[in-house]
This record gives structure tokens, sequence and C-alpha cells, in this order.
């Protein structure tokens, strides 16, 4: 796979020339991904810490304004399409944990949090764990990842065959015909086919900015303990890990420390304004990571730097963009998610079993990751990286004694 590139000279010049539509797409696309994914989500758990409408509204801007600040800061300074994203499985874990906690003391625990993320980035520590991992337990967690989306591409044709099906041949022509736009074509045939079918109504979306809304933090060690360590367990074992084993499964090879610190400052720094958790996309970013968002790998990081405009857009117009995304039919945004990450999934797939010395360790990461299961609150890509890891380390272990005899 070709090298990314890593040069900072002339970045507002070399940006211009490498961006292109399909990584305007793919930013997009996966911003889409992300919001309609689990934004219901952060409403609930802005509602279990008691937030007022403002303030809930307050939520999804420091969101917004933080995935868009640091995926196009990140993208731009390291030549990586380098996306980050609210924590899903944080804001899951804060649904069912806020409920009778001040919401002050929430922020206080999102700050001490975020402080022990950015901590863990400082010292490098997350950099040393990752140095760990194989290319093919990367590689088999990523396309466990992807492996839901692609199968729910299919899945929702039981219900609603005509809008997936014409996506899916748009995209099959595009790749045979015009391979850089296939994506936009998807997205495009989609919009058309609902708008035919009267599924998309624009009536009722708001046109206004959301303000952000300050809540002055108070610290309450058992609400540190309780909240604050999990929620940080939490995103660096199901968000970070995952974020950066993507990002290496695809041929980028960052140094994954300055991301963790600085995903946690911007926590910090955006906590009080409900910004509970930031930390590196997974899914979200694979879709700027295949062929399909650029097919010059060393100029995919544009598709990062558009995810971060969008991003930024979202969070200053939270409620409007909610508004456009519950007008759009669930079944395209599911069919564009699936048919957006088949490069990907597919890629991953090519790289974790390429060596068959490690395919007994890949085919556990990958249907562990892939089963969507939830241990200890804690969900299945980390249990099938542990997994992995531990048949990697026993099947290795047996070849070399058998080479040994």
């Amino acid at each position: 796979m070709e090298a990314p590139s890593t040069s900072h000279d002339s970045a507002a010049p070399s940006l211009w020339r490498d961006i292109s539509l399909s990584s305007v797409i793919a930013g997009f696309v996966a911003v889409v991904i992300g919001y309609t994914s689990s934004a219901a989500i952060i409403f609930q758990a802005a509602a279990a810490a008691g937030a007022s409408t403002a303030q809930i509204s307050s939520w999804l801007w420091a969101l917004g304004i933080g995935m868009g600040m640091t995926s196009l800061g990140l993208s731009l300074r390291y030549r990586m399409p380098l996306l980050t994203a609210w924590s899903t499985p944080g804001a899951a874990f804060l649904v069912t944990s806020l409920p009778g906690i001040p919401i002050e003391e929430a922020i206080g625990a999102f700050l001490f949090s975020a402080l022990l993320i950015t901590l863990c980035g400082l010292t490098g520590l997350f950099e040393r764990l990752m140095r760990h991992i194989p290319s093919a337990i990367a590689s088999a967690m990523l396309a466990g990842i992807l492996l839901r989306f692609g199968l729910e591409l299919f899945n929702v044709m039981q219900h609603q065959w005509l809008l997936p099906l014409t996506m899916l041949a748009a995209w099959v022509a595009g790749r045979r015909l015009w391979p850089t736009l296939a994506v936009p074509g998807v997205l495009l045939t989609g919009v058309a086919i609902a708008l035919l079918q009267g599924q998309i109504s624009a009536q009722g979306i708001p046109l206004t900015p959301t303000l952000p809304v300050w809540t002055a933090p108070t610290f309450n060690p058992m609400t540190l303990l309780s909240i604050g360590v999990p929620l940080f367990v939490i995103t660096m074992a199901t968000q970070n890990l995952p974020g950066v084993a993507v990002l290496r499964a695809a041929g980028y090879q960052p140094n994954s420390s300055p991301l963790i610190a600085w995903t946690g400052g911007a926590t910090l720094l955006l906590a009080p304004f409900g910004g509970y958790a930031l930390n590196m996309a997974a899914i979200s970013a694979a879709v700027c990571m295949g062929p399909d968002a650029h097919p010059n790998p060393q100029k995919r990081y544009t598709a990062g730097v558009a995810a971060g405009v969008f991003y930024m857009a979202m969070g200053i117009f939270g409620a409007t963009v909610t508004g456009i995304f519950n007008a759009l039919p669930s079944v395209l945004v599911m069919a564009l998610a699936g048919i957006a990450l088949l490069g990907t999934l597919s890629g991953g797939l090519a790289g974790a079993f390429e060596k068959s010395e490690q395919r007994d360790a890949a085919i556990v990461t990958f249907l562990l990751t892939g089963s969507g299961i939830t241990l200890l609150g804690i969900g299945g890509a980390f249990w099938g990286l542990v997994a992995g890891l531990v048949v990697l380390k026993i099947t290795t272990r047996k070849a070399a004694a058998s080479l040994a005899r």
C-alpha cells in the first residue's frame, strides 16, 4: 500500500490542489453517519443529566465544534484523514448513569475523564500500547466494526427494496464508469429517489444558530470515580483504541500520542459547554480512508478536512442539522453508510487474512468484533482485540514449538 505523506509544507495551496468532489462527499457522508447513528443518544444523555433545552443544544454545539476543529486541524497537520467523534458508548453509559446526579457534578466528571485521556496522550502510554497490535489484528477489527454496515445494506431490502437496490446499482455503475464519483452518485441517486417517493420533507426545520451555555463544574469525589473513571475507560477502550487501529489498518502510521492528547485537551475546553468526550473516530473515519474518498492515499486527508468543516457547521446550526437528518428516510442513511464503507471493508478483510500464520487470530477478532456483543459494559471491538491477541500468542508459540522439534 502506498505510504501516506506527512509533509506539512504549503498547507493551504496544496489543500486546494489535492481536494476533490469525491473527498468532499466522503467527508459529508462520514459526518452523516456520525450524526444519524447516535445523535439521539446524545439527547438522551443530556436529558439524563437534567439539562434544559438550551443546554441540550449547547451539548450538540460543543461536540460539533470540537469534532470539527480537531478533525480539520489534525488532518491538515499530519496529512492523514484523522477524524474525531463523540464517544457513543460513553453517551450510552451516561444515559443509564447520570439520572440523579446534578449536571454540575456531571460536568466535573467530564473534565476529570478528559484530564486522564490527555495524560495518556502526553505520557506516550497509548502509543506504547498500540505498538503491540499486529496489522492483521487491526485489519480484522476494522472489518468486524464495519461488518454490520455491509449487512444492513442488504437487510433493509427486506422492508424497502427499491431505494437501497437503486443506490447499490448506482454504485456498481459508478465503479465501472466513474470510480472516483461512485459514492457521490449513490448519494444523489438516493436523494432523487426519496424525493420522487415523497419520503423527504423540509417542513418544520429550524434555521437558527445554536448558542453555547456555560455550566460551572463541581467536583464530587464519588461522582469522579463513578462517572469520570468509567467514561475514561470506555472512551479509551472502545473508541480511541479502535480508532487508531483503523488508521493503521488503512496504511496510515501516525504517532497516536499527540492525537489522543489533542482530543483530551479539546474535551477539557468544551466539557463545561457539554462536550463530554471527544475521541478518534473509527466507523465514520473509515469512509475517508478508502479509494472512494480519493484514489491517492496521500490526498485522502482532504476528506478529513471536509468533514471538519461540515462538523463545525453542524455544531453552529445544531438544531437545523438535527431537523435535516430527521427528514431523511432511515433506509437512505443505512444504504448510504453500507455502500460508502464497502471498499474499506474489503480492504480490511484482505489485510486480516493476508498472512496464513495469523488467520486464526484474525478470524476470532473479526467475528467477535462483528458480533456486536457487550461484556462488562465494553463493546465487542475491545474484546475482539483482546481475544485475537490471546489466540495469536498461543498459535505463534505452538508454531515456534513445532519448528523447534
